[in-house]
């Protein structure tokens, strides 16, 4: 299975790009954040047409979370949201594909360390990692994959000492993640060797993308049954590149077939 996570940073704009990507790519499953797209206006017939079943929660302008699963496989089980959270912004969708559990999901960014917003951040990831909880007693094979936003360690990020005390690299967004990982899960991208100065966002501004100044806050997490399948865990940066990108690159995984 090549599983993929991408913040599309708006499906209205980047519809002709993602479609292009998945006719060259074909993964099997593509968990979007950021649709910013009520369901009523979602692009289920171009999504259709490419090969692909959608299954969204998504809200005018903003938020917004999708999986997409290749034609030929089935997503059961179906839900959106953090049960018994109360959120009316959408950022969580998950469903069980051949075998796997996969969550689609989009932390909140959390403004500024200190803001109400940053608060209602990291009371949001405890929320999530109730869920876990529960997902993972129902669930030995799991992928949480989305823009988390936060960038885990100080190698992801390409100047740790201009970013330090940034709502990306904050302590206590680092430490939710974390916690995240001591839940049960697996940072994929670190199971294998990778590059230095390897990342998954880079802003708009300021020649942040040519320049490589970037943060890795896009992740796949498995859980370690997951994890001992995992074959290769990349970050697609030829798709950051062109007219009209997204600010984030797809984020992969490769799974071998179940034993």
């Amino acid at each position: 299975m090549l599983l993929a996570a991408w913040n599309v940073n708006s499906l209205t704009v980047r519809m002709p790009r993602l479609t292009t990507w998945l006719e060259a790519t074909r993964p099997d499953v593509v968990c979007l954040q950021e649709t910013k797209v009520e369901d009523a206006r979602f692009p289920a017939l171009e999504i259709e047409s490419a090969g692909y079943t959608p299954h969204f929660a998504g809200q005018k302008t903003y938020n917004g979370v999708a999986l997409l699963v290749r034609h030929g496989l089935a997503a059961s089980d179906v839900a959106a949201g953090i049960p018994g959270y109360d959120d009316a912004q959408k950022r969580v969708i998950a469903a069980t594909i051949g075998g796997v559990r996969v969550i689609s999901v989009y932390v909140p960014n959390g403004q500024a360390v200190g803001s109400e917003k940053y608060a209602s951040k990291l009371a949001w990831f405890e929320a999530l990692a109730g869920m876990l909880r529960d997902e993972l007693a129902r669930h030995p094979e799991l992928a949480i994959c989305g823009d988390f936003n936060v960038a885990p360690e100080d190698r992801d990020v390409h100047d740790p000492a201009a970013w330090e005390g940034e709502v990306l690299v904050s302590e206590p967004a680092r430490a939710a993640f974390r916690a995240l990982l001591a839940g049960g899960l697996v940072d994929s991208f670190r199971l294998f060797e990778q590059p230095p100065a390897t990342f998954s966002w880079w802003d708009y501004r300021m020649l942040a993308f040519p320049k490589n100044r970037g943060l890795r806050i896009d992740h796949i997490l498995l859980t370690p049954a997951l994890a001992q399948r995992c074959r290769a865990s990349r970050i697609d940066r030829n798709a950051r590149k062109g007219a009209k990108p997204s600010d984030h690159a797809p984020v992969l995984v490769e799974l071998a077939a179940a034993a």
